[in-house]
């Protein structure tokens, strides 16, 4: 049994017990992280700090803790989680405004819930690296503030269910005629050796992992763009990916059953694909722009 971080206590999962009259709970007042960790290091820990801070007032809810306190609970979270078998984990991480008498307006006091788990991060198969992932697309109907890391994510659940009973991996979608980003995921293409994904915007959450694979993108000397993206380019596109913190860098191959490219993981992602395992090796050592300065 794994082993959480709840209100600072550390103990077992199934044994953390959450109000009923929790905010997060009744209202999704709240917002999350999922930090990587690779064999006990976290990985670009400082930038999941800095977007859950930006979360934080976007909601208007004062940080529970300092940069340096978050690092400390958390690295006690990844020491009572040691495990050989299941060395890189994925840290969830929820903060909501509290347990209050149920209304919509903020109490007036409340004491934050703050909640840390972890999983197992598995490395891509060899049938992705091979074949890659199949994804369709869909209405973007989330609401106005995707770019607020907030657990409010009915719409995201129901566009990779969606994908998902068409045998897909993942929902790509579509906002007048643009793409804005996957359901849970950011979205890039290639078209003749150029990167591209959608600008930041309040359409499209600043991806941690995004950020780093652009940033991997201008070292490898590709030309990057962030500029709106049509579903005409989508379709037209040399290669897809899909990026997460825990998914990495996804090679689309279908796209709404008809092939992305030759249907094969192309090269720009396959040498993308290698610096980002580089990358992971040196874990806490990549530093991608701030959201301030672009972080996406």
């Amino acid at each position: 049994m794994s082993i959480a971080y709840f209100n600072g206590e550390y103990l077992p999962l199934d044994a953390v017990r959450i109000s009923p009259l929790d905010r997060g709970f009744l209202f999704g007042d709240s917002v999350y992280e999922v930090i990587p960790s690779y064999g006990g290091r976290f990985f670009l820990l400082e930038q999941h700090l800095q977007r859950l801070e930006r979360s934080l007032a976007a909601i208007r809810l004062a940080s529970p803790h300092e940069p340096s306190q978050w690092r400390e609970r958390l690295e006690g979270l990844l020491q009572r989680n040691g495990d050989p078998a299941t060395p890189d984990l994925g840290i969830y991480l929820q903060v909501t405004r509290g347990v209050a008498p149920r209304d919509h307006a903020f109490p007036a006091e409340a004491q934050p819930t703050i909640l840390a788990m972890v999983s197992p991060i598995r490395p891509l198969s060899e049938t992705i690296r091979d074949q890659g992932v199949a994804a369709v697309t869909a209405p973007d109907q989330r609401w106005a503030h995707c770019d607020i890391k907030a657990t409010t994510l009915l719409a995201n659940v129901l566009a990779r269910q969606g994908a998902t009973e068409q045998g897909a991996q993942e929902a790509i979608l579509l906002r007048d005629g643009q793409v804005t980003e996957g359901a849970a995921s950011n979205v890039l293409v290639v078209v003749d050796g150029e990167v591209i994904t959608p600008p930041l915007a309040a359409t499209v959450l600043p991806g941690v992992t995004r950020s780093l694979v652009l940033k991997l993108a201008r070292s490898a000397g590709y030309p990057v763009a962030e500029r709106n993206l049509s579903e005409h380019e989508l379709r037209r596109a040399d290669e897809v990916w899909l990026t997460s913190s825990t998914r990495e860098v996804l090679p689309v191959t279908r796209l709404d059953d008809q092939p992305v490219g030759d249907g094969r993981p192309g090269p720009v992602w396959q040498r993308i694909h290698a610096a980002y395992q580089v990358a992971k090796s040196g874990a806490e050592t990549a530093r991608p722009a701030l959201p301030s300065e672009g972080m996406a």
